[in-house]
């Protein structure tokens, strides 16, 4: 895992940020004038308070007073529909950009292949997707055009006030050396905190969401007090984190105001005796005063908006290094069938998940179209790679899977997908409606498709027993459901999407009897007229299947008919007497 370098200036991450902006070129380009235009306007107001001052309140004009007072209120309401234009270009720009960002980042992660989310936790994910973006905006709204735009009014200030009178400039910025060290003293330390901060959010985040996904677990086995203690030290951690930048905000802010007065006192203590002395005029000594302010608060806040933008750094190099994940699966393929007719065949493929931890081993076999395959065997024999690599799911390492003779890779990906259904054993539902959840809120399967396909596979009573029928929100991962509920579910799902290849992860263990007389019904509805793989962890369901395949520790030890296999007097009749015996004990 690459380390961050959080650079407050980045400069090639800062030009793939601003890449961004080219939609909005016309806000960017307006919010740089509004910047520089700030820039111009922040010195002119002391300038118009020293010449009245020293022209009309010294040597008392009341006409004159009136006149630039009025001039220097218009001047202020300028200012501040400036600063307002100013503060809703750069926030609109910056949310506008994150929302970009966010598409481009979320149809990255859905394109991945399940290898990454194998070993990515997804409180990660979220962490990029949410709150890291959102420290991007942050780069627009208080970040580098803010900053440049801070910077020139410094310039600009400094120069008026040498221009005015270089004793009370050297006076006012005597105490300029010990904020700069001060401030950078702040800024190193704060970018620190701030990096543990992002490290501990992200750990919370992921954390929180894995045991609030798996509370079920959790309370089965009593390890509410156990989980606890470790969430209230991951708490601990994330707000030590933030009160250490604290910490470090209620050192520096005193340090400035101390400092600024400092430069008050000095230039008052000069200036009345330069006043008394008849050399500088009392305008001069409160143009000075303002001055210092306007010094002062731009480089206070120059160290907060310099750990913003580096934060924001940090951010676009988590978020730009989940877009440059390069595990997408590769889409080369031309071939975009109107139809196919659903053989599959393997062919020597071998398959590891880990480099030559092999799962599959030189597996060949050929199922015809319309006709059905069970794969059985032991946990980790192979059977789930099988219906993964079909759906390219994952990516064979040796050998060829082909469907209708062609190589699936030769195949566009997604119209490969499009024909292919699995209904896994275990069922994820969306917080949505029953109706949703089963068209997936595609507009081309209408409301009395899903009816009829419900009805089909026996599930249309119940259905419509529930509150609001087809449109009950199910809740979170169908939480709402008896587990043969949401199974039938997933079997009107792959229905209404007609493949011409379907996979049955079949779930008939952990359910009632009658569930699991309907989904047997559903299954043998679903399965006719379609080529069909069946993973099964009941060999009395697969007894009718067309041909069945052993697997053992990722090799094919048999393959035939349920008759044949009991006929050979091996691996299979061996794990049929094993069931038959529990069953009949049970």
């Amino acid at each position: 895992m690459s380390t961050i370098s959080g650079k407050a200036f980045d400069f090639p991450i800062l030009k793939r940020i601003y890449s961004y902006t080219l939609p909005y070129r016309r806000a960017f380009y307006f919010s740089v004038f509004l910047t520089l235009l700030l820039t111009l306007l922040s010195p002119v107001r002391p300038i118009l308070v020293q010449y009245t001052i020293d022209n009309f309140v010294v040597i008392p004009d009341y006409d004159g007073l009136l006149f630039w007072t009025l001039i220097m209120i218009g001047m202020l309401l300028f200012q501040t529909l400036v600063q307002y234009a100013h503060t809703y270009i750069t926030n609109w720009l910056g949310l506008s950009v994150v929302k970009d960002l966010r598409v481009s980042l979320y149809k990255h992660i859905v394109n991945l292949r399940l290898k990454f989310f194998d070993r990515t936790p997804i409180g990660i994910l979220i962490t990029r997707s949410v709150s890291d973006l959102e420290n991007i905006a942050d780069i627009f709204a208080e970040g580098l055009i803010t900053i440049i735009g801070d910077l020139l009014t410094l310039f600009v200030i400094v120069v008026f006030m040498f221009a005015i009178d270089w004793r009370l400039t050297l006076i006012s910025l005597s105490t300029i050396p010990i904020l700069l060290y001060a401030t950078r003293i702040f800024q190193q330390g704060i970018k620190v905190a701030f990096q543990e901060v992002r490290t501990q959010v992200a750990h919370l985040n992921t954390f929180v969401q894995e045991h609030i996904t798996g509370m079920y677990i959790v309370q089965i086995f009593n390890r509410e007090e156990e989980e606890m203690k470790k969430f209230k030290e991951i708490n601990h951690l994330h707000a030590k984190a933030h009160i250490k930048s604290v910490w470090y905000y209620s050192i520096f802010f005193p340090v400035v105001e101390l400092l600024s007065s400092a430069s008050i006192g000095l230039l008052v203590w000069y200036g009345a005796r330069e006043v008394i002395g008849g050399t500088v005029t009392i305008g001069n000594v409160i143009a000075f005063v303002m001055y210092i302010n306007l010094l002062f608060r731009p480089i206070r806040e120059l160290a907060d908006k310099f750990n913003t933008l580096q934060m924001g750094m940090v951010s676009s190099e988590r978020v730009f290094k989940v877009l440059d994940t390069k595990e997408n699966i590769t889409n080369d393929g031309t071939i975009i069938p109107e139809k196919i007719n659903g053989s599959v065949e393997f062919r020597n493929v071998w398959f590891a998940y880990n480099k030559e931890n092999w799962i599959l081993k030189n597996a060949s076999f050929r199922i015809d179209p319309g006709k059905s395959l069970a794969l059985v065997g032991a946990t980790g024999a192979g059977k789930s790679s099988v219906i993964n690599l079909v759906n390219r799911f994952y990516e064979y390492n040796k050998g060829e899977v082909l469907v209708d003779g062609v190589n699936i890779r030769d195949y566009e990906l997604h119209a490969l997908r499009k024909n292919i259904a699995v209904v896994m054993q275990d069922v994820f539902l969306f917080s949505d409606t029953i109706s949703n959840n089963i068209s997936l809120n595609d507009p081309a399967i209408k409301r009395q498709e899903i009816i009829e396909a419900a009805k089909a596979v026996g599930a249309h009573r119940f259905i419509e027993r529930l509150p609001g029928g087809y449109d009950f929100n199910v809740m979170e991962r169908g939480a709402m459901l008896s587990v043969g509920q949401r199974q039938l579910i997933s079997f009107i799902r792959a229905y209404v999407f007609n493949p011409k290849i379907l996979i049955l992860d079949e779930a008939t263990s952990s359910i009632d009897s009658e569930s699991e007389m309907l989904i047997q019904e559903a299954t043998r509805k679903l399965t006719q007229n379609r080529t069909s793989i069946v993973i099964a962890h009941r060999l009395s369901t697969i007894q009718n299947a067309d041909s069945i395949l052993v697997l053992d520790h990722g090799e094919i030890k048999e393959q035939g008919t349920h008759q044949e296999l009991l006929g050979m007097n091996g691996y299979y009749k061996k794990l049929y007497e094993i069931q038959f015996a529990t069953e009949k004990a049970g």
